[in-house]
Formats: structure tokens, sequence, C-alpha cells
């Protein structure tokens, strides 16, 4: 079990990006500006996408522009293809890349139009341009615990995945539960497995969305799975543009209570 987590704020990017209403860039930097102020150390500031499809995260450049310049924290930049890091490390603000890829061939096709394999050459790429420049760089597998368009994941699918993506050299590796269909047995078990597969040489992240009141729950079980790190969002605001019927992410505010309830640190 781990006794120290790092909480990863993710709302200004997995929050605002299905919001209706355009927020302002000021806005977002505020709401950044008030994550910081809480003790945030880790935040997910943007992601680095086409504007036609997420237009919610068209400033991207700006908002890293605005980022006030800490040593202590790290700020995040979520990337779909090579296009995307490219425009990450152009702003030179962000510390960190992460790049996404589904388990899912029917996601994957809808989210960024790649299979799982071409999103495995894609992330393998990045990952070692990464680590060539000094560069930090993760990867998260998405609908790791179901697909709104296939239906059941099957573990050994994300257990192969994670094994390419890690002789690639990633700082960290998560797991997203995108629609929130996952429960706790399946937490412990998958990442179990990662653990057990690699040690403590791979940080684990966790990511669960609530459609099914199960996030909070999700996130204990990831703690006592030995996770080092679990997104999640002010008011568990968020979803996916391209996951028909999910919710937000867990929140911020409902984790922190768990925590400290269970005498779990995370600053």
């Amino acid at each position: 079990m781990s006794e120290q987590i790092t909480v990863m704020e993710v709302s200004p990017r997995d929050g605002l990006q299905n919001e209706a209403a355009l927020l302002s860039t000021e806005d977002k930097l505020e709401l950044i500006d008030r994550s910081l102020a809480s003790g945030a150390k880790r935040i997910e500031v943007t992601s680095f996408v086409h504007p036609k499809v997420v237009p919610q995260m068209a400033d991207a450049e700006a908002v890293a522009q605005g980022l006030p310049q800490r040593g202590d924290v790290t700020y995040t930049g979520l990337v779909l293809n090579r296009r995307g890091y490219e425009r990450l490390l152009a702003t030179e603000r962000l510390n960190e890349a992460g790049i996404v890829i589904p388990a899912s061939d029917t996601f994957g096709a809808r989210n960024q139009g790649m299979t799982i394999a071409e999103g495995l050459a894609m992330a393998t790429d990045i990952l070692r341009d990464a680590r060539g420049r000094g560069f930090r760089a993760q990867v998260t597998i998405a609908v790791a615990f179901g697909c709104p368009f296939e239906g059941d994941v099957k573990p050994e699918t994300v257990l192969d995945m994670a094994r390419t993506l890690a002789e690639a050299g990633p700082v960290e590796i998560g797991l997203a539960d995108t629609i929130g269909v996952g429960v706790p047995a399946q937490v412990r078990a998958l990442f179990g497995a990662l653990k057990a597969e690699f040690g403590e040489d791979i940080p684990l992240r966790a990511h669960f969305h609530d459609t099914r009141n199960t996030g909070i729950a999700n996130a204990d079980a990831a703690v006592a799975a030995g996770v080092q790190t679990l997104d999640a969002s002010i008011g568990g605001i968020g979803g996916c543009p391209f996951a028909p019927n999910a919710t937000g992410n867990i929140a911020t505010e409902d984790l922190v209570y768990m925590l400290n309830r269970s005498g779990v640190e995370h600053g």
C-alpha cells in the first residue's frame, strides 16, 4: 500500500475539455493559480490537440505562456500524436508530456485516428525522443477497464501494451478508466499485475471517472495496490468528447477527504 500519494490535478485539461462554454485563458490560469494555492504540485494544464476537435483547448500555447514558473511544480501537457508533442516542446514552459493511447482499436480510431498498434508506435517514438532530450514523458493507457464501443477490454491487452511502452522508458505508466466502468476488484488485479511486472522500476498512476459512483472506491483500491499518483479534478468536472455517457473525474476534494481519513499523505 502507498503511504504517500501525489494528486495530479486535471481540472484545467480533462475537467474543462468537455464543457460546452468556452472559458477564457485568464479563467483557466486563475483555476491553475487556485490549484497551486491549494497545494497542488502536479497539474495537467492543457492538451495540444486540434482546436476543431476540442475547441476548449484551442489556447494551449497561451495557457502555457501564462503559467507561473515555479521550481516545485510539474506542469503537464497532454498529447495525442507527434505534432502535439512538438507543439508542447515549442512552448518551453511545460515540464512533462503526457501521452495517451487507448486499449481499443475502435476508441483509438475515434479519439485520435489510430489503432492500438499505431498508437504504440507513436508513443514509443515520443518516449524515446523525450528520453534523448532529457525531458519527462509519461504515458496513459486509456479505456483500460472498458470501451464504450467494444465493451470489456482484456487485461492481457493492457499488460502487453504496458510491456511495449516500458521498453521505451516512460517516467510513469497510467491506466485510465475513461468511461467509469471499472470496479475495485479490476483495479486491484490490473495494477497488481503491473506491480508484479515492473516492481519499483516504473511508477504507476490511476485516472478514474465516476460514471457509476465507483471512482473513489477504485482510487482506494489503487492506493492499496501501490499506485503512487491519482488523477482528480476539482468539483468532479470532466469527461471525454469521444466517450458517450461518461461523466466527470473523481472530485479532488472527495479524494483528499478519503486520503486524509485514511492517513495517507498527499501534500
